[in-house]
């Protein structure tokens, strides 16, 4: 039996799971990830913890797996995308923490990017708009605010990358400096057509090529891991960004499959096939690649997804868990008027509007902390609405059902009411770590312990179908009202 180990470095926790030839989770090992917040909309982490903390749970989950570490096939790395380190290429320390995803400080340098014209040029060569979501305003930014960053760069002393780029680093002794070409399309300085970094794009948004690493297939041994570390050399063999691992896990693999990852926040990618869809309010990004050709997706990324039921529990105390939060919402048929937009960092797709912030209307002297909480969770679904009706506009694919994966499809109020507002079965995954099981496969697949998708049934399988409900469309045709205008009002507030 082969073992594939799969590191899944996320946004608030760190883990490592070791899967069966069957795509069988045998053990996994978890560990929380401290947030940095040091101004209003920053967000860091620390790279080295990061580090630290997926060694630590690779280990553990090799030893609860009661595995020897030289049965290991495998290592497949999957991570939260757009977040960017750069390190001194002589010592392996990083020069600042990681800029997180979710940070918006770069948000003034994008206006003046889009005020120079750029955009049309960026979203040509890219399929991604100007944001601070991205990841090359944040490497500006690094290069411009740590003292001597730039000039040391350019005398070729530091190295940068994304999450799977910082860890593969680590993994191998610091020997092998890539990122696979899921990662590098999140950047803002790959040409999307060419799968190649892109000097003018460099140049626009002020990064040293010299910094990049190579751009490599999902599916590919690019080195080993250092013995010392796990107890064996174990061929790295699959690198892919945690919404297109979760592409992968789910099974979407031709034109019009779709699915939507909840974790922190929400991302739905639609597989769109050999065509790449232009979208003025989606982003064209790159499934994983596994052979010469490159396919295309649509995505939507929404900030605050899970996330939002975090801030209801420890934000505003409705509840000491998740699940009391839930309890409360359903303890109330609906919102009673009440609508949340959950902009605590900005909207992202399909407004992309980094100075909008949350808010809440419709609120009277019946309101209660269960209108709140049911409108919370109601306005998570509201979002992936929004992304789903946009993607089938753009693409021109009506898509009949959706698949859901993540933490939050626990949640079947949420689940429920995403069923009835689009009108469509959402099929939640038989495997919810279908990230970890992603880019498992794609580890795998290059070292031949699958060759075809229909060789791990995991990957389709489905462990609850929500059907919408016959009168559903008649009942919330008022809140998609109320939540359009809301949405609407809470942007530009920063601005306003």
């Amino acid at each position: 039996m082969p073992y594939i180990l799969a590191l899944d470095q996320g946004t608030t926790s760190t883990r490592s799971i070791v899967f069966d030839g069957d795509g069988v989770r045998l053990a996994q090992s978890q560990i929380a990830l401290e947030q940095i917040f040091p101004k209003p909309g920053w967000v860091e982490h620390d790279a080295n913890l990061i580090w630290s903390n997926q060694l630590e749970t690779a280990r553990e989950a090799i030893e609860h797996a009661g595995i020897d570490p030289d049965e290991l096939c495998a290592i497949g790395v999957t991570n939260q995308r757009e977040t960017v380190v750069i390190w001194n290429r002589a010592t392996g320390e990083p020069i600042h923490n990681a800029i997180v995803w979710q940070d918006r400080r770069t948000s003034a340098a994008c206006d003046l990017l889009m005020a120079a014209g750029h955009d049309e040029f960026v979203r040509d060569r890219t399929g991604l708009g100007i944001d601070p979501y991205f990841s090359a305003t944040k490497i500006a930014w690094m290069l411009d605010e740590v003292e001597g960053a730039r000039e040391a760069a350019e005398r070729g002393e530091l190295a940068c990358g994304t999450i799977d780029c910082w860890l593969v680093y680590n993994l191998t002794g610091g020997r092998v400096h890539v990122t696979d070409i899921t990662n590098a399309s999140r950047t803002l300085l790959m040409n999307i057509e060419t799968g190649e970094w892109d000097e003018e794009l460099c140049a626009v948004f002020r990064v040293v090529p010299g910094m990049l690493p190579r751009i490599v297939r999902s599916a590919e041994v690019v080195g080993e891991s250092d013995e010392a570390l796990l107890g064996a050399a174990v061929p790295i063999a699959g690198i892919c960004g945690d919404q297109q691992a979760a592409l992968v896990g789910n099974g979407c693999f031709e034109a019009g499959d779709a699915k939507a990852t909840f974790g922190t926040g929400v991302f739905a990618l639609m597989h769109t096939g050999s065509k790449r869809v232009r979208s003025k309010s989606l982003a064209t990004t790159v499934p994983a690649r596994t052979g010469d050709a490159i396919e295309y997706a649509l995505e939507g990324s929404i900030f605050m997804g899970g996330a939002v039921v975090q801030w209801l529990v420890e934000g505003l105390e409705l509840g000491a868990t998740p699940a009391e939060v839930q309890a409360l919402a359903e303890s109330v048929p609906d919102s009673g008027g009440v609508v949340l937009v959950p902009a605590l960092t900005g909207l992202g797709a399909p407004l992309w509007d980094p100075y909008a912030r949350g808010a809440m209307f419709g609120l009277t002297r019946g309101a209660t902390r269960a209108h709140i909480a049911r409108a919370g969770m109601e306005a998570i679904p509201l979002q992936v609405m929004d992304l789903v009706d946009a993607m089938a506009t753009d693409s021109g694919h009506a898509m009949p059902a959706l698949r859901v994966d993540g933490g939050v499809t626990v949640n079947e109020l949420v689940m429920q009411t995403l069923a009835d507002l689009l009108g469509v079965p959402v099929n939640r995954a038989l495997v919810a770590e279908s990230t970890a099981l992603g880019v498992a496969y794609l580890a795998g697949l290059a070292v031949g312990v699958w060759t075809q998708p229909t060789d791990l049934p995991a990957l389709t399988g489905v462990s609850r179908t929500f059907e919408p409900a016959p009168e559903a469309a008649a009942r919330f045709a008022d809140l998609k009202i109320r939540w359009a205008e809301a949405v609407k009002r809470s942007m530009r507030w920063e601005h306003a």
